[in-house]
């Protein structure tokens, strides 16, 4: 029997050996406007709609596993590191003093969730991987895939990632550890990669695909696990050709996979695998892997599918900045972003199709915070925005972001804020891949239907869709038709009001009204 490490002491909520069932109203607003033309004042009509849910969270979690696409790379080389040094409770010295391993910028193992204020007064805070029962890092089994056959102990070494002093303990449990063959299409990747390509699965793309599916049963059977997510983590590719006929439907994409056409990329090889295979896919890098047919696929199959792009250092920024600005009724009007990193990602973006991928996943971030102000923009008015990346191999995985948000101010002024950000490339993308794989297996749990159904209705989980992982991509990937939110904070809510219905709390609003009046409530 699995125990909770919080309880909420809440008559609508139940909690029994295999789940729990919170009781939630979920508010929705309903907005009509009239009056849109031109100089003409506009008024609004708003209509709350209160929605009462059932909340099925299931308590036992399974054992997981995780297959990395680009399992040899600066990420996947530093995840595999950083679950063993976590593990095994390793501590190490540096120049700086003793270093404890630890999961800095995971928000599942290193943020707080507030829960309310104590009677007497005074926040309480949890830990976030306390609010629903989660995998245990320490319990997740790695594998994966690349097209570089270096055992992980070398892939580790030749990223420049760890410290020497963490390395030389964490080689004899990594040395052991040699990836499965990847798909290589060197017209999906910089041409300068093809010396790395030593480990490649051969064959017609529909024999390549077996074997993926092949390696995805093998590795589950032979962990005894449960589940199995599939991350990529490798080389950004170009984007890939949407056409009729070729991708735009489940059933034109597997076919085309069995005519081995060349348009279809490694990476929608691997969603095909997945999903054909029962598992959640998770796309990190800044590529059109999921075309409208893996997305069919995924949604008959009943998988998860989530992307696009780590979101780690400078968009995450721009995402915090250009809300800030635009909610302060400041109106940016230029935003230039500068890049220049020596690892190999930098080096696969040095070729233009590459770089072409990552530009449309970083250019995108401020759209929907400047479609909430109509005062600043007027309608397909938005700011100058130019994305920079240069590859520069002395500086390594510490990659360098340089940023520029000129806005207007009143009566005609200007403001410019200058940024230059210096961070270690792979040491923040890791926690974000921990927290991708985690909140994606804790939203296979989480099921739900109305409160006040009759006995036919049954639970339905989450869209095939997972926009909830959106606060930790640069391109959110989110449901046909569904809005696309960038502002990081919104995000974050998202996700902890989520967990917080799953136990029958109300959303955190922040307005702490109790403070604000001269009575009690």
């Amino acid at each position: 029997m699995a125990s909770l490490k919080v309880r909420v002491d809440s008559p609508r909520v139940r909690y029994t050996e295999e789940s729990i069932e919170a009781e939630y109203e979920y508010q929705t607003t309903s907005v009509a406007d009239e009056g849109d033309h031109e100089n003409e004042k506009v008024t609004y009509t708003v209509t709350p709609t209160l929605t009462r849910l059932l909340i099925r969270t299931m308590i036992k979690v399974p054992k997981l596993g995780v297959l990395l696409v680009g399992w040899g790379g600066n990420n996947g080389s530093t995840m595999t590191a950083a679950l063993l040094a976590n593990k095994l409770k390793l501590s190490w010295e540096t120049k700086e003093g003793l270093k404890i391993a630890n999961w800095y910028g995971s928000i599942t193992q290193a943020s707080t969730v507030r829960l309310g204020r104590r009677s007497k007064g005074g926040d309480v805070y949890v830990p976030f991987s306390d609010m629903l029962p989660m995998v245990d890092p320490d319990n997740i089994a790695i594998d994966g895939w690349d097209i570089s056959d270096v055992n992980l102990a070398e892939a580790m070494a030749r990223a420049k990632v760890l410290d020497v002093n963490l390395q030389a303990q964490l080689r004899p449990h990594m040395e052991q550890m040699r990836p499965r063959k990847s798909v290589y299409y060197p017209d999906f990747i910089a041409s300068n990669q093809g010396k790395r390509a030593n480990n490649v699965i051969t064959g017609t793309k529909a024999e390549q695909l077996k074997c993926i599916r092949n390696d995805i049963v093998q590795f589950k059977t032979a962990k005894g696990l449960d589940q199995v997510i599939v991350l990529w983590t490798a080389n950004t590719e170009r984007f890939s050709k949407v056409a009729t006929g070729l991708n735009d439907t489940a059933d034109n994409l597997l076919k085309a996979i069995e005519e081995d056409h060349p348009e279809i990329s490694p990476s929608t090889m691997f969603a095909v695998a997945a999903a054909l295979e029962g598992c959640t896919y998770i796309n990190g890098s800044a590529q059109n892997t999921f075309v409208p047919g893996a997305l069919e696929l995924a949604e008959r199959q009943k998988t998860f599918v989530g992307g696009d792009d780590f979101k780690s250092g400078q968009t995450k920024l721009k995402s915090v900045l250009v809300d800030f600005l635009v909610s302060a009724g400041i109106k940016p009007v230029s935003i230039v972003s500068y890049n220049h990193l020596g690892n190999n990602d930098g080096y696969n973006l040095s070729a233009p199709q590459q770089f072409r991928s990552k530009e449309i996943s970083k250019s995108n971030v401020v759209d929907d915070m400047v479609e909430s102000n109509r005062i600043l923009y007027k309608p397909g008015e938005k700011p100058d925005h130019c994305v920079v990346i240069k590859y520069v191999p002395y500086i390594g995985d510490s990659k360098r972001a340089m940023d520029e948000y000129t806005s207007e101010i009143m009566l005609g002024g200007h403001n410019t804020i200058a940024i230059h950000n210096t961070c270690e490339d792979s040491l923040l993308a890791t926690p974000i891949v921990l927290d991708l794989v985690i909140l994606a297996e804790l939203c296979s749990r989480i099921t739900f239907k109305r409160a006040d159904s009759d006995g036919n209705q049954e639970f339905s989980g989450f869209h095939s869709v997972l926009s909830i992982l959106s606060y930790l991509c640069k391109a959110p990937l989110v449901p046909a038709g569904t809005p696309v939110v960038n502002a990081l904070f919104r995000q974050r809510a998202a996700i902890e009001n989520i967990l917080r219905a799953c136990l029958s709390l109300p959303p955190e609003n922040n307005m702490l009204l109790e403070h604000k009046i001269t009575f009690k409530i």
